[in-house]
């Protein structure tokens, strides 16, 4: 990852159902839902205004992708977000799962 937060921490809080990023004392977030099948649904992509335009939502999501990838879920990306995200990075649609597109 080229990016600038690639060494900071995505944190699974599996009590709130998200993957959470904390940048320059805010937290960024990406909601899910995991199916008994191993699909993740990626459904809500949220980025503090202070931290807008800086590139966060892009690397939460990313990071988001790699966990789905080593754990060997399959991708439903229900988030507009997610969705342009793989519509700029096709190398992440090997994930999504069957009966999902984004173009």
């Amino acid at each position: 990852m080229s990016d600038k937060y690639a060494d900071l921490e995505l944190v699974k809080n599996e009590d709130k159902k998200r993957f959470e990023m904390e940048v320059e004392n805010h937290k960024a977030f990406v909601e899910y839902i995991l199916t008994n099948d191993n699909v993740m649904f990626l459904t809500h992509t949220e980025v503090p205004k202070a931290l807008e335009g800086k590139g966060v939502g892009g690397s939460i999501v990313e990071k988001s992708l790699k966990y789905i990838k080593e754990n060997q879920y399959t991708l439903a990306p229900l988030c507009p977000f997610v969705a342009s995200y793989l519509r700029k990075h096709p190398e992440w649609k090997t994930l999504l799962a069957k009966g999902y597109n984004v173009d």
